[in-house]
């Protein structure tokens, strides 16, 4: 039988907790920081993605999903409020380190993102973590990057335009950061990765 951080039964059907404990932040942390680096990688991939949308940029949307998935990963992996803002947020803060053309933007980027996708997760009490919540968590997060970016980077577009993006946007999320998440998730609960955290028997719980 598995056991939890602090040595008791682990029990998969307990009452959830708000309480974070250590090895929450650690998890969290580790985690985010892998992604960033995974966002910094797409972010030097941009470029070519402009290139091929120059005639129609709300395209560009369809790409926004691999900067959403700090978000969705962590608040489905760690399972308490604010696991899905702190990922992202922390994410972004590497990607910044690291580098980007985006510059510190991103940071603001991070932040609205990661509510986004913390509010689907918070509409659910922190309590269902299926299919649906993950691809719900990754469409939130994409419409908070949709209308970011249309107020900070495509502001000179019409309105018709950032709708379209906005769209795209939520789609890209709910498919690259919420399934590619959810499945990511349930492959590592099947490792035994995640058995001191509330989402070690994710392998085994409904899709629905």
């Amino acid at each position: 039988m598995s056991k939890s951080f602090a040595g008791a039964p682990a029990n998969p059907k307990a009452t959830p907790t708000s309480t974070w404990r250590v090895v929450d932040i650690v998890v969290a942390s580790v985690l985010a920081v892998a992604v960033g680096v995974i966002f910094w990688l797409w972010s030097a991939g941009y470029g070519v993605i402009a290139a091929v949308t120059v005639a129609f940029p709300p395209l560009g949307g369809l790409y926004g999903g691999g900067w959403l998935i700090a978000g969705v990963i962590g608040g489905l992996v760690i399972r308490k409020p604010g696991a899905a803002l702190y990922c992202e947020l922390v994410a972004a803060v590497v990607e910044s380190l690291l580098g980007t053309h985006f510059g510190f933007t991103v940071l603001l980027s991070g932040l609205v993102q990661g509510i986004g996708a913390e509010a689907a997760f918070a509409l659910f009490r922190y309590r269902k973590f299926s299919l649906p919540v993950a691809l719900f968590a990754g469409a939130l997060a994409g419409v908070a990057m949709g209308l970011n970016d249309s107020l900070v980077y495509n502001v000179e577009w019409a309105f018709g335009w950032k709708a379209v993006y906005v769209v795209l946007a939520a789609i890209s999320g709910a498919v690259i950061a919420g399934l590619l998440s959810w499945l990511a998730v349930r492959g590592l609960s099947r490792t035994g990765a995640l058995a001191n955290l509330p989402s070690r028997g994710a392998a085994t719980e409904p899709v629905m």
